[in-house]
């Protein structure tokens, strides 16, 4: 139950702490007075996404908190679920802050949440009914989902869904495998000519790079032996010439040096590693003098050039092309073997479709028995309401199969005796609508726990209509909270709690109060919503006797 609502900086509301009781809790105010923002208020701080204009002209930011002090127990489930360390027993603290550039903080008892977070949990502690759930009503696709909230087949619908998307991955593969023999025959000996192709050129990685490398080296072949044949004069000329005549001298001399002076021992050292290392290089150029190459360049450019082909249709280097010949022969054996894998796919599709319809069968008879339920609930309701002839059906028609099943759901509904019942949408006058979605409320909130907040439920509605609403909505408030914006002195009076919305001018500024009323100030406001601006002992009178009436007649508990 929501017991306390504090909102900072909300459109003209800079600062209010709202109390609210058990039983029905009552707003009323002057058209534009600021109802509609403790609404939105409410809204923000269940993580309803928001405009950035809704902070105050001047403030920082704005803030709402609202403290829940009994959470029902789907909600301390998914408390759990999203890990918080969160003890329901104490309450819940929902806050949310909004900044000038649409950023927004949301916390659950001081931890951190996303609003995504915050709106799944909303969900759970409050329902809001207002004028947009009169334009859901007129909508028939809507419609559908009024009877799965009563229907207990979730985990069949579940199951449904899951066959039903198998079944249109079933479809969309057998639509590709749905072609003319030409084509597929085409498509054969296109892949069957890049197979060969690629499977011809014997690609191997690291190949390309090889012959860049051999390329060069035969680009430079004359220039690389004459520099070769030098290294080797150098090295090993005539016997007093080359370097390693010149060093193995030297070796000599320093070894006779080192053995009558030790400081010649270092030398001697570094002089024979330095013939040691003349020595392998003469190896290695003799070697290549030897080795020389077996193939000619033009060899290894024609080479080149397959390569570089075969890369401007297959890919940029060896891994490409080689993906794509895999690739290519899966694609091959798949249309090769296509007349097998379309029956076995035409098979499971017919498996699937069967499925989808026992399925959706199981989910209609569930529906219907619900729907009927549930049409009988709401009639009842509307005779409580003031419309003892009013008819409601919920007709049921064929559909092909789609992610909701396999019907239409559409509300009928009939005001008189008489009267065909036709679609909601075209017959239902202002007031009538508010009572069928009040009705509709009224069946769907007797399985839940959250509070329950009508937003001008009495559009409309008036005389004895709206007292009957008074009545029926005293008697939703009966063990539970209910708070409604109203505009009806009768709906105003049945109240257990009465809040008063008033906005006044200070300088330049605007403001928005909340105050809660009791005994002759709230008599005041009743009289003036009966009378208007003028307040006279008879309208006093009337809003005394309304609340006499509200406080002798209870509403009926059963």
């Amino acid at each position: 139950m929501l017991t306390e609502l504090n909102i900072e900086n909300v459109a003209v509301i800079e600062r209010a702490a709202i109390r609210f009781d058990a039983g029905l809790n009552v707003l009323t105010g002057e058209t534009g007075a600021g109802k509609s923002i403790v609404i939105d208020a409410i809204n923000a701080v269940l993580g309803a996404r928001t405009s950035k204009d809704v902070v105050r002209t001047g403030a920082r930011d704005a803030r709402v908190s609202a403290f829940f002090d009994a959470v029902p127990d789907t909600a301390a489930a998914l408390l759990r679920d999203f890990d918080l360390e969160i003890d329901a027993a104490d309450g819940l603290l929902l806050s949310r802050t909004l900044t000038h550039d649409g950023r927004s903080v949301c916390r659950v008892n001081g931890q951190p949440v996303t609003a995504a977070m915050l709106r799944q949990l909303g969900t759970l502690l409050i329902t809001i009914c207002g004028q947009h759930d009169s334009q859901r009503l007129l909508q028939r696709e809507c419609h559908l989902d009024y009877v799965d909230r009563l229907a207990d087949c979730g985990e069949l619908l579940a199951q449904y869904r899951e066959t039903y998307q198998k079944l249109k991955q079933t479809r969309r593969q057998l639509s590709a495998l749905q072609q003319s023999d030409r084509d597929k025959q085409n498509r054969l000996d296109f892949l069957s000519f890049q197979i060969r192709e690629l499977e011809d050129a014997d690609l191997r990685i690291g190949e390309w790079e090889e012959l860049n490398a051999e390329k060069r080296k035969l680009q430079n072949k004359e220039k690389i032996e004459r520099a070769l044949i030098d290294a080797a004069s150098a090295i090993d000329g005539d016997e007093t010439g080359g370097i390693l005549s010149q060093l193995y001298t030297l070796c000599g001399a320093l070894s006779r040096l080192s053995d009558a002076d030790d400081a010649f021992t270092a030398y001697r050292d570094e002089a024979e590693n330095f013939r040691y290392l003349m020595e392998d290089c003469l190896s290695t150029v003799h070697a290549s003098l030897d080795d020389a190459p077996q193939i000619d360049i033009d060899t290894v450019e024609a080479r080149l050039d397959v390569l570089y082909r075969l890369s401007k249709k297959y890919g940029a280097t060896e891994e490409e092309m080689l993906s794509f010949l895999d690739s290519a022969r899966a694609q091959y054996e798949d249309i090769a073997f296509a007349d097998e894998r379309k029956a076995a796919l035409q098979v499971e599709c017919a498996a699937l479709e069967n499925a989808v319809f026992q399925q959706g069968c199981h989910i209609s008879d569930c529906r219907k028995k619900a729907a009927a339920a549930f049409a009988d609930a709401v009639r009842n309701e509307l005779t409580q309401l003031d419309m003892p002839g009013a008819e409601f059906v919920v007709d049921f028609r064929d559909r092909d199969p789609d992610e909701t099943g396999l019907d239409e759901v559409e509300f009928l509904f009939s005001a008189n005796v008489g009267q065909p019942a036709r679609p909601l949408a075209k017959i239902a006058s202002g007031g009538e609508l508010s009572r069928v979605m009040l009705a509709i409320r009224c069946v769907l909130s007797q399985a839940n726990e959250e509070t329950m907040i009508f937003d001008e439920i009495d559009t409309g509605v008036s005389g004895r209509a709206a007292g009957k609403i008074a009545r029926k909505l005293r008697q939703v408030a009966h063990g539970r909270q209910v708070i409604c914006v109203t505009h009806l002195a009768q709906i105003a009076a049945a109240g257990d709690r009465h809040l008063l919305i008033e906005k006044s001018a200070a300088g330049d500024a605007t403001y928005t109060s909340v105050t809660p009323l009791t005994g002759d100030a709230r008599e005041m406001e009743l009289a003036r919503i009966i009378g208007g601006d003028v307040v006279t002992q008879s309208t006093l009178s009337s809003a005394r006797e309304l609340m006499e009436y509200a406080a002798q007649n209870p509403p009926d508990r059963s």
